[in-house]
């Protein structure tokens, strides 16, 4: 283990010092002079689940005015797996109406989120998430976040022991602290801060959030390349024998720093099921203890990877599990996006809808929340939150199928199957107005490039092609952008940098093809690349492949060559 204390970035004094991560947050929610917290207690609260943000469409307007930022905090729900009930469904909703936006936000993590949320109500919010039987704690901060899982239903027979053993390690991983439910549950301290124990995390928690997704084949909706630990659950005969250990993959990278760069995880070998969680406590705890926290922009678990060797990692997880990882076992992806419309599982119907940006909300001419409320009233089963911000009602018994469907057509909600390869395959974070990050808009401005782009692939009679696109208002990639075909990552209002070349299945990352670029430029290269696509393309290949098949771009498996210097792109 490296000492770092003479060089700590300070958030790791913060994190100490905080009593495990109460801080002053309870004094400050009583601040009746500011709608705002602290910076400390602003870095401590994410650990709650919460983020502080302002209306950024409105705050030149309000410092003209001499007002503070008109401050809103973001809720994070961490459910594992992205299943929840009927109830719980409508308690969100509930709470969307009463204290948010008005909207529900579907996370790419199989998380809800509820934006605009002041202050004063953030307690009770948080109250009413808890007794619905949910949480926000650690769906945000310097540990272990929301657990996904497969949720498709086409493979109903193991979806649910793979939800068990999401809930399972997520349980497992989540913070012990007692902060939590004394600020927000008025729970009395039950021992002194002092004597308090993190056994997992220690006082200062991980050097940077930690991401874990389990991926089940054929299907990688999870992205499981993505994640600082995935798990490819190996099936034989409808059964979970174990999981294949995808260790060091993580998307955020910061412009202009070399240093930085998104990366796709590596496998390091199999383990029996009865074991996942050992292996789980034991790779979090390598990242605890070797995880650089000098630098947060190179703190996420693929540096540590990356700088020690997977082969060091293997060596150093055998001594701390007291035995060695097995030999990965034989695998096969094919997608990683989701199936739409009603599939019929072994004794139960699932529909799965697209839900643009995983935005629910009601529109003059679109009023989906309005429609999934009325479902959430009669539906005996599930919702399941998809990875790519889509949303399956799962569980459904054939006489409500009836009920449900006649819904769906009341308010002609539409299951995705109608629309375009394109628009199918794409995730935007959120970005514009709340993200205090974002640089440029994504989820309010993807739909309507995407109705150009759209327009490029009809006139090349290209329209059905499945291509996967992403966009993020910043390089922190929340939309898992590095992975997609086709990306966009916010630069400055109106400009992205333009990548290329990922795979359909979510194993290769993309590459810069252009930088800092707007719409009309945007448009017109992919107009000469669907042109070349179109009529140069081989049989079955995809938008990625063919890029780099091309030499518009190279191919790339290692983010460290992610910056290197593009073919003939500049």
């Amino acid at each position: 283990m490296t000492d770092q204390s003479n060089k700590l970035d300070p958030i790791e004094k913060l994190k100490e010092d905080s009593q495990f991560l109460r801080g002053t947050i309870r004094e400050g929610l009583q601040d009746p002079i500011t709608a705002s917290i602290s910076d400390d207690d602003t870095k401590l609260l994410k650990f709650h689940g919460s983020y502080q943000q302002d209306d950024r469409d409105i705050r030149d307007e309000r410092r003209k005015q001499k007002l503070e930022p008109a401050y809103q905090f973001m809720l994070r729900i961490a459910i594992p797996g992205g299943v929840a009930t009927p109830k719980q469904w409508l308690a969100v909703d509930d709470l969307a109406q009463k204290y948010g936006d008005g909207t529900i936000k579907l996370t790419t993590r199989q998380a809800f989120q509820l934006h605009g949320i002041l202050k004063w109500n953030l307690k009770d919010t948080i109250k009413t998430i808890n007794d619905e039987l949910m949480t926000t704690i650690a769906a945000c901060g310097d540990v272990n976040r929301n657990v996904m899982c497969n949720p498709n239903p086409y493979q109903s027979e193991v979806h649910q022991e793979i939800q068990d053993w999401a809930q399972k390690i997520s349980d497992h991983l989540s913070p012990k602290t007692g902060a939590y439910h004394e600020i927000w549950l008025d729970q009395e301290k039950i021992i002194d801060s002092k004597q308090e124990a993190e056994p997992i995390y220690g006082k200062t928690y991980l050097p940077r959030k930690f991401k874990i997704g389990i991926a089940a084949p054929p299907s990688n909706d999870v992205d499981v390349f993505s994640q600082d630990l995935g798990l490819i659950a190996i099936i034989d005969d409808n059964e979970v024998k174990g999981f294949n250990v995808v260790v060091g993959g993580g998307m955020g990278s910061t412009h202009g720093n070399t240093e930085t760069y998104p990366q796709v995880g590596k496998i390091a070998g199999y383990c029996d099921k009865k074991d996942v969680i050992e292996v789980a406590e034991k790779v979090v705890t390598i990242q605890r203890d070797y995880g650089n926290r000098e630098n947060r922009k190179n703190a996420r678990f693929k540096y540590t990877i990356d700088r020690y060797g997977l082969d060091w990692f293997k060596q150093e997880l055998a001594d701390r599990l007291s035995w060695e990882l097995e030999e990965a076992k034989n695998y096969h992806f094919d997608h990683n996006g989701d199936r739409y419309g009603w599939i019929k599982g072994k004794n139960r119907w699932h529909l799965t809808l697209f839900v643009e940006n995983g935005r629910v909300k009601d529109t003059d001419d679109y009023q989906l929340m309005t429609a999934l409320r009325e479902i959430a009233q009669i539906h005996t089963g599930d919702f399941r939150l998809t990875p790519n911000q889509n949303l399956v009602l799962a569980n459904v018994t054939a006489p409500k199928k009836k009920k449900i469907q006649e819904i769906i057509d009341m308010y002609a909600i539409t299951d995705g199957k109608h629309y375009s390869g394109l628009r199918r395959n794409s995730i935007a974070c959120v970005a514009l107005p709340t993200c205090g990050l974002a640089m440029a808009e994504s989820e309010r401005y993807l739909p309507s490039l995407i109705d150009k782009i759209e327009g490029l692939m009809s006139a090349e009679g290209i329209q059905e092609q499945e291509i996967v696109i992403r966009m993020s208002g910043c390089p922190n990639g929340c939309s898992r952008p590095a992975l997609a075909e086709i990306a966009f990552i916010g630069k400055a209002p109106g400009k992205y940098n333009f990548y290329l070349g990922g795979s359909f299945i979510g194993d290769r990352l993309n590459q810069l093809y252009r930088e800092n670029i707007g719409e009309t430029e945007i448009l017109s290269l992919l107009k000469d690349i669907f042109h070349d696509y179109a009529n140069d393309r081989l049989e079955k290949e995809y938008f990625g492949d063919f890029v780099v098949r091309k030499g518009y771009v190279d191919e790339v498996y290692d983010g460290r060559q992610f910056h290197r210097e593009q073919r003939g792109a500049l």
